[in-house]
């Protein structure tokens, strides 16, 4: 199995923990980068091959990693000398990359089973497999209704339900087919692309562990809670 690694961010929002170093390498709890625990998670669940798309700061990345041996992996890298965005890295890669393949932030702290979404993935026959999180927002306010200027509803204080995108797909191969190589390509401009198309992609659902690292308050608490939560996400270890 293949991963790909998305690690050529700047990080500007976890600044001022990533203005010396990648994103991806910043400490969790005393002995672990979020990047170790990434591809200690990757190596245990089966995956043999990974690509780490670098960009900022990437020099670091690749005298941290190495060629993955550490890990019991191959992995290679490729470099992004422009931003391009969430999907574009994959297009310079295609040759490289087998018909199915995981791709994935580099910043992600989760229990996920890699294997497992690349598994549906494939089993969904979807162009895209987009494991998600469910959310849920607390509005602090009465909420209105109107309808020509009448009020229509009320809410006290309602709570909205809903589903984001936690940073790990499934992708394959013909899912890349007509965009350009080299030019940028989001993941939002993607799924678009794919619901125009009447090609939706397919959902995992998942309800266990998952902290997205962007801001310090996240990174607070992925160090606060990583003692706690390090049997759960090294099994093993």
């Amino acid at each position: 199995m293949h991963a790909v690694i998305l690690a050529g961010g700047k990080g500007v929002r976890l600044r001022p923990y990533t203005t010396a170093l990648p994103k991806p390498l910043v400490p969790i709890g005393d002995q672990h980068a979020i990047l170790d625990i990434v591809l200690r998670q990757l190596s245990t669940a089966g995956f043999t091959r990974c690509t780490i798309a670098i960009g900022h700061l990437g020099q670091i990345i690749r005298a941290y990693v190495g060629d993955g041996a550490q890990w019991g992996m191959s992995i290679d890298y490729a470099t992004e000398e422009s931003p391009l965005g969430t999907m574009g890295p994959l297009l310079t890669l295609r040759e490289r990359l087998p018909e199915h393949f995981l791709v994935m932030n580099g910043d992600v702290l989760t229990d996920l089973d890699y294997a497992d979404v690349l598994r549906r993935h494939e089993d969904s026959g979807a162009p895209l497999t987009i494991a998600t999180y469910a959310r849920k927002v607390q509005i602090d306010f009465g909420v209105l209704t109107t309808d020509a200027s009448r009020v229509v509803a009320f809410t006290e204080k309602p709570s909205i339900d809903y589903r984001v995108s936690m940073g790990v797909y499934g992708v394959s191969l013909t899912t890349l087919d007509g965009y350009t190589p080299g030019l940028p390509l989001g993941f939002d401009e993607l799924v678009l692309d794919l619901l125009a198309a009447q090609r939706p992609p397919h959902a995992y659902e998942f309800d266990g562990y998952w902290l997205d690292i962007g801001r310090p308050d996240d990174y607070d608490r992925a160090n606060a809670e990583f003692t706690s939560r390090k049997s759960l996400l090294l099994k093993g270890a």
